[in-house]
């Protein structure tokens, strides 16, 4: 990152490029000087005209009524036109271009007019005094139409840079809320699935109690049961943990066809690819390996995200796109890849949702410690890649199924 040198609060170089002008202006003072056209005094006018243009910038109204008045006391004593009389040109424009108000501009422009009529009537040589006045605006107007123009691009440029700066906040805040949403989702679905778990201990607590005495090893197994649903639910909590909870909001629009704090499972997902293909998507769902049991949270995971992966193939790759589908189950993992070839048409009617789209999937993949890539194919279609680790009991069971 650049950080720019300030001197006096302004940067170097905006300070470097003014004390060049005043300089300039100094220089034809002093040639004035040299060829002694109005001595002294003239000299001083020239000097104090110099200091002003240094602050042009900061303060350029109350520069342009210093320059303005040094120039009418040149005019009232006579000297005529001198070389350092192009501060006056500059003060001109300055005032036009970084002035707070137009109407400072527009003032400037009348003061100038007035200026040029006045130095025109003391216009030197046997020229009529209309012919100076033609010069001497020709050059002025130019000047204050040069700064009027810049002025604008100036605004113009500011204005464009303000809408940026507010579009990026927009979009910054849009974000923020839709993380927002999607983890509140996310923790009222993982807080049902931790009650129910420890529903399920309680009951299974009950059935030891009344069963301990009469039933040895029909208690050890609920007591099992129990201490392995206990494992899950503390496994469960401690992710709920890492999801910011926030007051319920309403469902979208989208899942009006799920009912409410219903928690989908993976045995659901014909049912879902029935949808998508009435919806007008193309699938052909396959995949590597056996499928064990979840985690509950875990399932409703990998269910959202192939839901998600389908809704943006159906809203970006639109009706009639063909989409590829796997699941591949792993020993210590569980990967789902959504491909679309992007040849579909507009969508006609909403797809259902199941939350944000990327942003969603990457906070549901997020909890679990697995890892999301989304982007363009080759193709022109687009890729949805996840990977989502699988709990250590989950394998164990599976190895133990195995044997």
């Amino acid at each position: 990152m650049t950080v720019d040198r300030l001197i006096l609060g302004r940067p170097v170089r905006g300070v470097a490029f003014d004390a060049a002008v005043s300089g300039l202006v100094a220089v034809f003072a002093v040639l004035g000087l040299l060829a002694e056209q109005g001595g002294l005094p003239a000299f001083a006018v020239g000097v104090a005209m110099a200091a002003a243009l240094f602050f042009r910038r900061t303060h350029p109204s109350a520069v342009a009524v210093v320059v303005a008045a040094l120039a009418l006391a040149q005019v009232i004593v006579g000297w005529g036109p001198l070389g350092y009389d192009i501060g006056v040109l500059i003060a001109l424009y300055s005032v036009v271009k970084y002035a707070d108000r137009s109407r400072d501009g527009i003032l400037a422009g009348i003061g100038a007019a007035i200026g040029v009529l006045l130095s025109a009537l003391s216009w030197p040589g046997p020229s009529p005094w209309w012919a100076g006045a033609l010069y001497y605006g020709l050059v002025t107007g130019a000047v204050w139409l040069v700064g009027l123009n810049v002025r604008t691009r100036r605004l113009y440029v500011l204005s464009l840079e303000e809408r940026a700066a507010t579009a990026e906040r927009e979009r910054e805040a849009e974000s923020r809320a839709a993380v927002a949403e999607e983890r509140t989702r996310i923790a009222r679905e993982l807080h049902d699935v931790v009650a129910h778990s420890m529903a399920v201990m309680i009951v299974q607590a009950d059935g030891v109690r009344f069963t301990l005495d009469r039933d040895p090893a029909t208690a050890r197994e609920a007591a099992k049961v129990v201490a392995d649903t206990g494992r899950q639910a503390l496994e469960e909590m401690r992710r709920l943990v890492g999801v910011l909870r926030e007051p319920s909001r309403p469902e979208p629009a989208a899942m009006a066809d799920e009912p409410a704090h219903r928690r989908p499972a993976l045995v659901e997902l014909p049912a879902l690819l029935d949808r998508f293909r009435a919806a007008g998507l193309r699938i052909d769902c396959g995949g590597a390996g056996s499928p064990v049991a979840l985690p509950p949270g875990l399932e409703l995971t990998v269910y959202r995200v192939v839901q998600e992966s389908l809704t943006n193939a159906l809203k970006h790759a639109g009706v009639g796109a063909s989409v590829e589908l796997t699941l591949d189950w792993a020993a210590d993992a569980v990967a789902v890849r959504a491909v679309d070839d992007g040849r579909g048409r507009p969508v006609v009617r909403p797809a259902p949702s199941g939350g944000h789209g990327l942003v969603g999937m990457r906070e549901r993949v997020g909890v679990y410690d697995g890892s999301l890539a989304a982007g363009p194919t080759l193709a022109g279609g687009w890729r949805v890649e996840a990977r989502l680790p699988l709990p250590a009991a989950t394998g164990t069971e599976e190895g133990s199924a195995a044997a």
